[in-house]
């Protein structure tokens, strides 16, 4: 294993912080996975997860059977670690800035067609040499657009270590919830058996899910840069030009914030050892890839449960339950007035995530629901 210290911008005198890379195999082998752990800094079952898979790993290489490179970031945000105000970690968003951390990643595709830096005059008609002369171009992007200031520059490192990544898991957890991932469609079949290995509840796909998070940053080039080509050259460019999807990334949300286990964590890490086999990035005999517990639906499709007004939340469905258009999913029990207002879902669908606090105030988000049928449009995410 070989440990790499990035330092990033100094806020102020006397303070610097250091984001940590550690990398197996050898620099430049295909394929390439980039695992991360922590960006929102108070999400912490990842950090357990790669402690367990670097185990792993390093037992593989000992053994010479990485064949690909694997880069873990364990700790993948230094800022929002120490961000602990009150007692409480605030691990979401940078308090200087107020920013979240895993939203406004570099637009690749909008820097790839810049003017003097377009990309398009270095295409050619061999599909590998294309997707090479891509990375490199964001490599080089990267380096016109410097970061300033210390957010700036987290950002810019993790997108140094991922951008020329075959694949990347950007390893997170909701408030309470079951096993879940984000995608885009174009990650499907390289993504899916990951989802199946991990035992995932939910597969939320979307095509740019809005706020430019890490994973669609790394993924979202790929088919949004076609796009480009096409509006600028036409369609035959594009198909004489071609280009496969050079990144699968995909946000791997592994159940909900306590719910940091040695069980669970050396379980993931072993589906995560697994999938690297199934890649090639390690050698080993191919994993039986198990059925996929439910099917991927769209994000949009989600139901937003909210509480209707502020009160004792309690919850009727757990994490993971599968959940009928009429459930009860939750109760919000005004305490003055005795008052029980019913939260109720109206799609069918998994209960997926749901809060960890059990005070609502009105107008909480109590559960999120996979529905089939697309609901909502524009920003998908949450704050």
């Amino acid at each position: 294993m070989r440990e790499v210290e990035h330092p990033l911008i100094s806020p102020a005198i006397g303070t610097r912080r250091t984001l940590v890379s550690q990398h197996f195999g050898v620099a430049g082998a295909a394929p390439k996975v980039v695992l991360q752990a922590s960006l929102h800094a108070d999400e912490l079952p990842g950090m357990l997860v790669l402690h367990h898979l670097r185990q792993l790993l390093q037992q593989a290489e000992a053994q010479g059977l990485i064949t690909g490179e694997v880069v873990l970031v364990p700790m993948a945000n230094p800022i929002g670690l120490s961000q602990t105000v009150l007692h409480s970690q605030l691990g979401r968003f940078e308090l200087a800035s107020a920013e979240n951390f895993n939203r406004h990643y570099p637009p690749f595709a909008d820097w790839l067609m810049e003017e003097g830096h377009a990309v398009d005059t270095r295409l050619g008609a061999d599909p590998q040499a294309n997707v090479a002369t891509i990375r490199a171009a964001m490599h080089a992007a990267l380096d016109r657009h410097p970061p300033v200031t210390e957010l700036d520059s987290l950002r810019h490192t993790l997108m140094y270590l991922a951008c020329d990544a075959d694949v990347a898991l950007d390893l997170h957890c909701d408030f309470e919830a079951a096993m879940h991932l984000y995608l885009e469609p174009p990650c499907a079949d390289t993504l899916l058996p990951l989802a199946a290995l991990l035992g995932a509840r939910a597969v939320l796909v979307a095509e740019g899910s809005g706020g430019r998070c890490y994973d669609e940053a790394l993924s979202g080039v790929w088919w949004q840069l076609r796009q480009q080509l096409a509006a600028r050259h036409g369609e035959a460019f594009v198909a004489a030009h071609p280009f496969g999807q050079g990144c699968a990334s995909t946000t791997v949300e592994l159940r909900g914030q306590t719910d940091v286990r040695h069980d669970f964590a050396q379980a993931d890490a072993a589906a995560l050892m697994a999938y690297l086999v199934w890649l090639g990035a390690v050698k080993g005999d191919a994993p039986a890839i198990p059925a996929l517990p439910c099917q991927p639906t769209p994000l949009a499709g989600t139901e937003v449960l909210q509480a209707p007004h502020s009160g004792v939340l309690t919850y009727l469905k757990q994490p993971g339950d599968d959940i009928a258009a009429g459930d009860v999913v939750a109760e919000v029990i005004h305490p003055i007035t005795g008052q029980v207002s019913p939260v109720v879902a109206t799609v069918a669908g998994v209960l997926y995530a749901r809060h960890i606090v059990r005070w609502a105030t009105t107008g909480l988000d109590v559960g999120k629901v996979s529905g089939t049928r697309p609901l909502r449009s524009g920003m998908l995410l949450s704050a």
